[in-house]
């Protein structure tokens, strides 16, 4: 098994410890169906996204914290970009590790304040739009 393929399995097995740690009932059977997945990851790279999926859906019917519910989505970044690169070092780059960190970070964040505005969740889709709206004016500028 070359190296990064054993590193995504490592990393596919540690999102689903996270997000079983409190896991009972329907989301043990979940959990173990997410380690089946992982397993068929290594030959099939589409059971990877599958495993990725019912992580998620267990996380939800167990409840995890939101600590563990972010380390299983950060292992879930890193499951998913090893399993489907090439070569590891193609894809672990300070850009790439900043931004699943960041990202975690900010979500973690987002869990951690308390927050009783009943607008906010109507704020959310604008500030995806303008965000995307940022990012993309500068690529569209260098494609005429």
């Amino acid at each position: 098994m070359p190296a990064g393929r054993a590193l995504s399995t490592a990393f596919g097995l540690l999102m689903v410890a996270a997000t079983a740690l409190v896991a009972e009932g329907p989301s043990l059977v979940g959990a173990a169906l997410a380690v089946v997945a992982v397993a068929c990851g290594i030959r099939f790279a589409g059971a990877a996204t599958l495993a990725v999926m019912i992580s998620v859906v267990v996380a939800l019917l167990a409840d995890a914290p939101p600590m563990s519910s972010a380390l299983a989505g950060l292992a879930a970044a890193a499951y998913l970009v090893l399993r489907h690169c090439g070569s590891v070092e193609s894809v672990v780059t300070i850009p790439t590790v900043v931004g699943a960190l960041g990202f975690s970070a900010i979500g973690l964040g987002a869990t951690v304040i308390p927050v009783s505005v009943p607008w906010l969740p109507l704020a959310a889709p604008v500030a995806v739009l303008v965000s995307y709206v940022i990012v993309v004016k500068p690529l569209l500028a260098q494609r005429r």
